[in-house]
């Protein structure tokens, strides 16, 4: 009896898992190219390149600079602020902001009425002790009784010319030659207070009263024909300047214009802003261009040291290592290492003292670095929607169930 066994069936593929395999080998084949796509750039966004050029230039003779600047503004070399001695009411002022007026010249006045009062009664106390003293006199008094009476008398006198002083109080007048360039009140209010004046940076002056006029004066006047530059100094350039060395301005609002001055006064303390001490310095100026102003911001170069007719190199082709100060030259077609001395440096230019002679050419290297930077390339597929495959959205595109 023979048994027969089953037939052992071949496996089958049907359609639908056949599909799907092939779409599984696509999907990865998409994947590496879009990884191509997106790290490609990304990587080369990094990417740098070094160049390096040569030039020979030759050892030249000329001037050498050395300057430090700083900003600054147009100011007047003589200001004073004119202000009433005497409190009281304005009842005249004959300027006005641009006049020009000559020293002792009225500017203002206010209502002398109370002073005169009191000056008329110091007067005839005046006349009443010398009177009394005449009649202790032709007395014969004693001495001691006259004695008084010449004290009263000095009292008087004293109580006069205070009173004289309060009444030409009144009347404010112009303590210098210039411009006006401010008048700080009108008929009506009230005035008092101080006067003072300034010349080269001094000031002078005495305060009798306050008011809403006496800090700055009552009436401000400049002398327009003597005009200066204020100028604020780092520490470190301040340490390198000196009274009558030169210096260039340059104004911020007039294009083109320019002014040499020299190094008038440099303060002996510094100012502290934002933890940063600086000096005054005042520049007068030789001449004045037309259009200055005060207060234009301008900017001050001071030269402070200088060499004529010496040698000099390109700053650039000055090395230093070690304390030594060292230059490449080029000599018979090959390049050789020269120590040299070297002086004062500025302008893009150093002096050289010893090492070198004229015509020498010396090389300068120069190594510039650049960098490309790509866009921000975000890291997913180009028209991933919400599945992550193009045109993807549970699955796989056309991808239905597993096979039956």
């Amino acid at each position: 009896m023979r048994l027969s066994l089953p037939a052992l069936s071949r496996p089958r593929l049907n359609s639908v898992t056949l599909v799907n395999t092939v779409l599984v080998l696509a999907a990865a084949g998409g994947v590496f190219w879009a990884y191509q796509i997106v790290s490609g750039p990304a990587a080369a966004a990094g990417a740098s390149a070094t160049t390096t050029r040569t030039r020979v230039v030759a050892v030249s003779q000329g001037t050498v600079s050395q300057t430090v600047s700083a900003s600054g503004s147009v100011a007047s070399a003589a200001t004073a602020n004119a202000a009433f001695t005497t409190s009281g009411t304005v009842t005249e002022v004959g300027v006005k902001v641009g006049d020009t007026v000559t020293k002792g010249q009225v500017l203002a006045k206010v209502d002398p009425t109370s002073a005169q009062a009191t000056l008329d009664t110091a007067k005839a106390n005046l006349t009443a002790a010398r009177a009394a003293l005449t009649r202790d006199e032709n007395n014969s008094a004693d001495d001691a009784t006259i004695a008084s009476a010449e004290a009263q008398v000095a009292t008087a006198q004293a109580n006069v010319t205070s009173a004289q002083q309060t009444v030409n109080g009144t009347v404010l007048t112009a303590p210098i030659a210039g411009t006006v360039t401010a008048v700080n009140g009108a008929v009506g209010s009230s005035s008092g207070g101080s006067s003072s004046s300034s010349g080269g940076g001094n000031t002078t002056g005495s305060t009798a009263s306050s008011s809403s006029s006496s800090s700055s004066g009552f009436v401000q006047i400049a002398d327009l024909s003597k005009l200066q530059i204020n100028a604020g100094f780092a520490e470190a350039d301040a340490t390198k300047l000196k009274a009558g060395q030169t210096a260039a301005i340059t104004w911020s609002a007039l294009s083109g214009t320019r002014a040499t001055g020299k190094v008038s006064t440099i303060s002996p303390t510094a100012t502290t802003s934002n933890n940063v001490n600086s000096y005054a310095v005042v520049i007068t100026l030789d001449s004045l261009p037309e259009a200055v102003r005060l207060g234009q911001s301008t900017t001050a170069v001071v030269t402070v040291a200088e060499a004529q007719n010496v040698l000099r190199i390109p700053s650039t082709a000055l090395r230093t290592a070690g304390g030594q100060r060292t230059v490449t030259v080029q000599a018979n077609g090959a390049n050789e290492d020269r120590q040299v001395e070297v002086g004062i440096t500025g302008g893009g230019f150093v002096e050289v003292k010893t090492g070198l002679k004229p015509g020498d050419q010396v090389v300068i290297t120069t190594t510039t670095t650049t960098s490309t930077t790509g866009p921000n390339n975000q890291q997913q597929f180009p028209g991933a929607g919400g599945g992550a495959f193009p045109g993807g959205g549970g699955g796989f595109a056309g991808g239905g169930r597993g096979g039956n």
